[in-house]
């Protein structure tokens, strides 16, 4: 078979492939500083994993952490809304896709509390991941274990 004519077959088995996965993921809202590296790695690491992103920066995130209820003690750098939940810190993308597939109840969001090395968007070359655990969150402040990394 004709090169050109193989690289036109996997080309037309994988757009619908891709636009399939367009339409399942949905798009996601993320608020972070305008200088933040590692929330750029993070909307960087989303969109690699088929999320459409829309980033919105401010110099002070602590109202869009107060309006959607996350509590102090699970707050990281930057927040993302995401099919009614909110998103708190460095969460891996297949997360948030179990989150909403599996859409608890009673849970507002999920997140990774502070900035664990090796959560995405803080990998350091050369450097050790630290295990980390992504929770959910619900509006009382309620935290349980939904995800737990790198143990």
């Amino acid at each position: 078979m004709p090169r050109i004519l193989m690289v036109g077959l996997v080309v037309a088995m994988l757009v619908p492939q891709a636009a399939a996965l367009a339409q399942q993921t949905p798009a996601i809202e993320v608020y972070k500083t305008p200088t933040c590296g590692c929330c750029n790695k993070w909307v960087e690491h989303l969109r690699n994993n088929g999320f459409t992103v829309r980033t919105i920066n401010l110099d002070r995130l602590a109202d869009v952490k107060a309006r959607h209820g996350v509590p102090s003690r699970v707050q990281s750098c930057h927040t993302g809304l995401v099919g009614g939940y909110v998103i708190e810190g460095h969460v891996p993308a297949a997360d948030i896709q179990r989150l909403l597939k599996e859409r608890p109840s009673g849970v507002l969001g999920i997140a990774v509390p502070g900035m664990p090395i090796g959560s995405p968007g803080m990998e350091v070359q050369g450097t050790k991941a630290q295990p980390y655990e992504v929770v959910t969150f619900d509006k009382e402040g309620r935290t349980n274990v939904f995800a737990a990394h790198g143990r």
